[in-house]
């Protein structure tokens, strides 16, 4: 099974987006729909220290009828925010994302975020493992 850093080359964007936690959450939204992602990883001093998502504006801010012009980015997002390195394999991160109900995990290395892996990533990985374990299978059975 591949590792984070072997999925992240692959991946075609490989720039992450990020905010401020003092950031207004419009300006975490405009970002979002400029950037077409579901959530920027909230960095401050050059540490990941929470993970903001369309999600937590539908449940944090619509739903609480408050304003996305004056609230911080910093009172809606989800923190303490988990994280992956990029030695960890694609398992670990589906079990983790599974198990605490993520949809994006920050890849982090000594300290600093080089990544930012979602559960569609994640899917799209092994559903390419899987065909070609069942390809190298069939070749198996018929003797190639």
């Amino acid at each position: 099974m591949k590792t984070v850093a072997q999925l992240m080359k692959l991946k075609p964007h490989q720039e992450v987006f990020t905010i401020s936690p003092d950031q207004m959450v419009l300006d975490a939204l405009k970002q979002m729909a400029e950037k077409n992602v579901g959530a920027l990883p909230v960095v401050e001093n050059g540490a990941v220290v929470g993970v903001v998502s369309e999600r937590d504006y539908a449940r944090k801010m619509i739903l609480a009828g408050r304003s996305s012009v004056g609230t911080p980015v910093r009172a809606i997002m989800s923190a303490p925010v988990i994280t992956v390195g990029p030695g960890e394999n694609i398992e670990t991160c589906m079990n983790t994302m599974t198990d605490s109900h993520l949809r994006h995990l920050p890849v982090v290395e000594d300290g600093q975020l080089v990544g930012l892996l979602s559960i569609g990533d994640l899917v799209k990985e092994a559903i390419a493992e899987q065909a070609n374990l069942i390809q190298q299978l069939e070749q198996y059975i018929r003797g190639e």
